[in-house]
């Protein structure tokens, strides 16, 4: 027996080489390929839609926009046109969920800013407050970098449509108070095609570390 083993040892070395080829092969062909979904207003929870979007199930892309950032400088679609970006919600003196979503969006910056297809977006949801002044002296305090990240403010009915009925990230409190807005924690990743592909707990350092997987898997797409 251990004669017929060593006469045909060759024989199996190269067998047990094509049987571990074979099966990655066919482990590799079977995989299921990475995909992102694409959002509509009909798949989200309606709390975060507004009621004139929510039948919507398809076709859904961010609507245009013009809001100020924290330079002054009026920031519009134009300026994301063609880009994968990340946009959030929050407010500069907010003492809870900001802190981390401001050091996670911080974080982020600083993973895709040698990448040219990637920016951020940060809008306020209390412009009254956060003027381009003030969110200015955030941004500094964050080491944001002008070209990928804006911190923009506006009409806060402006705001609202936006949150809501594009990005469907944040809730009312008081459904009499129609621009009384209720920030949530979502990073909210939009595509090169301006449709959200993916919603992100900003608070939590594992789903933003999801997120940049993503915002890469977009990246190498195109």
């Amino acid at each position: 027996m251990l004669t017929f083993f060593k006469k045909y040892k060759l024989f199996f070395a190269v067998l047990f080489i094509l049987s571990a080829i074979i099966i990655s092969l066919f482990y590799f062909a079977l995989k299921p390929k990475k995909t992102l979904p694409i959002y509509n207003p009909g798949d989200v929870n309606p709390e975060l839609v507004d009621t004139t979007v929510q039948y919507i199930k398809r076709d859904h892309h961010i609507a245009d926009f013009s809001f100020t950032n924290q330079n002054g400088k009026i920031i519009t679609q134009k300026d994301y046109e063609g880009k994968i970006y990340v946009a959030d919600f929050f407010f500069t003196t907010c003492p809870s969920i900001c802190v981390p979503m401001g050091e996670n969006m911080a974080w982020l910056q600083e993973q895709i800013k040698d990448n040219p297809k990637v920016m951020l977006l940060s809008h306020t949801v209390m412009p009254e407050i956060d003027t381009p002044e003030v969110l200015k002296k955030y941004a500094e305090k964050k080491g944001v970098i002008d070209s990928k990240w804006n911190l923009v403010t506006g009409n806060q009915k402006d705001i609202y449509y936006i949150a809501r009925k594009s990005y469907l990230a944040v809730k009312t409190s008081d459904s009499s108070e129609l621009y009384d807005m209720v920030h949530t924690e979502n990073f909210i990743l939009v595509d090169q095609k301006g449709r959200i592909r993916g919603f992100y707990d900003g608070t939590n350092l594992v789903e933003v570390k999801k997120l940049l997987e993503d915002i890469k898997f977009l990246s190498e797409k195109e």
